[in-house]
């Protein structure tokens, strides 16, 4: 089981504007809660009992929200007030608050209607001896709100590789297993995790498993009202099926 995960929470979210003018993008609203409250809950039902958030853009207002929660996980907050550092650069900056074993990392644009847990999935998927990452992959043509030619390609072995032709068949979905001393020879600045997943690669410890759910990227205002769609209309369904098992 995995204990900890951290949740990208510090992004501007300049995409989605308007809707970012005032708050954070973690606290854009989908589905009647915010962002970040779809990704702690799902990490509650998988058994994480912490989760580190980083904060920039709002982060008074964030910070005041995540106080508020009375369920799981614990929040520690990882503050990037003075400097924005990105995908890596904000998981080095963590190193001190996520201990050694391994790791989800988050986005917090990342929502689903799953047919099966997913990140129980995830974690039945993962196997500390072989890997040293593991990327939660989405089919394309199982997800909204991401227009993209594909990002990795996935190999019997469950290696994965970046998108070698025009298309490949899957996108990263946002969330990993991630061994936090991969972090550890790299700076604390501003870079993407794409350099660590380089590594990564190089040393074929980068791995992928797709996930069994229907995936939304909300990226932006239109993205949003399509997830807030297809979520309306799993509610329903989900309704009429407890509704025929009665």
């Amino acid at each position: 089981m995995i204990k900890t995960a951290m949740v990208m929470a510090a992004g501007h979210g300049t995409r989605m504007r308007p809707l970012t003018d005032d708050r954070s993008k973690a606290m854009v609203e989908v589905g009647g809660k915010p962002l970040i409250d779809h990704m702690l809950n799902r990490l509650a039902q998988a058994g994480v009992e912490r989760a580190v958030v980083n904060v920039h853009a709002h982060a008074d207002h964030l910070e005041e929200y995540l106080k508020k929660r009375t369920d799981g996980p614990e929040i520690i907050i990882s503050n990037e007030r003075e400097q924005l550092l990105e995908t890596g650069g904000g998981v080095v900056k963590a190193l001190p608050l996520l201990g050694d074993e391994p790791i989800f990392i988050c986005n917090i644009d990342a929502v689903w209607v799953e047919f099966e847990p997913v990140l129980k999935s995830l974690m039945s998927a993962w196997d500390p001896t072989l890997m040293d990452e593991l990327l939660l992959l989405a089919r394309r043509d199982m997800s909204l709100g991401h227009d993209g030619a594909g990002d990795f390609d996935l190999a019997e072995t469950g290696h994965v590789s970046r998108r070698l032709g025009e298309t490949s068949k899957y996108y990263f979905s946002g969330i990993q297993i991630f061994k936090p001393s991969l972090a550890k020879p790299f700076p604390e600045e501003k870079f993407s995790r794409n350099k660590i997943w380089d590594t990564t690669l190089k040393t074929f410890g980068l791995f992928g498993t797709v996930m069994p759910a229907f995936w939304m990227h909300v990226g932006d205002p239109k993205a949003r009202q399509g997830a807030e769609a297809v979520l309306k209309q799993a509610a329903k369904m989900d309704a009429k099926l407890r509704g025929a098992g009665t």
